[in-house]
């Protein structure tokens, strides 16, 4: 029975979605964005492990995939308290990747979250669900 399954395609479809659905959600549990992106994710029949980048940190390597992936100056949430709280003159030195690289490291509160990866590749930053529906829906 399990070898016709695999003549029919059956196996290869679950093992499709079995693939699909190494994701990770990076964030931190508190943040009003992470929440909605996790409840969208459980809602729609996504598993994923979450990393909470403020207890488990964050590597550079993976910052300048983000980087890499977005562009430096999206990966920077521009919009949240711990930006805003610098002054102006240090909001102005964060003009590189670099620079924001080791701002980054040292305030993982800046980060814009949540990041969505599937398969270790990050394909999705912040939350919309209409990003969310047409990447991920099953």
């Amino acid at each position: 029975m399990h070898f016709r399954d695999v003549q029919s395609g059956c196996f290869m479809l679950t093992l499709s979605a079995q693939i699909i659905k190494k994701m990770k959600l990076y964030g931190i549990p508190n943040c009003n964005t992470v929440k909605k992106a996790q409840d969208w994710l459980k809602n729609n029949q996504n598993e994923f492990e979450f990393h909470d980048f403020k207890k488990k940190g964050i590597t550079a390597e993976k910052l300048t995939e983000w980087f890499n992936a977005f562009g430096w100056e999206k990966v920077i949430n521009k919009a949240g308290l711990t930006f805003k709280k610098l002054s102006k003159e240090e909001q102005t030195a964060i003009n590189t990747a670099d620079a924001a690289l080791s701002y980054l490291m040292n305030n993982t509160s800046a980060i814009k979250r949540p990041i969505v990866e599937v398969n270790h590749k990050p394909v999705l930053l912040g939350f919309k669900e209409e990003e969310y529906q047409a990447l991920l829906a099953k």
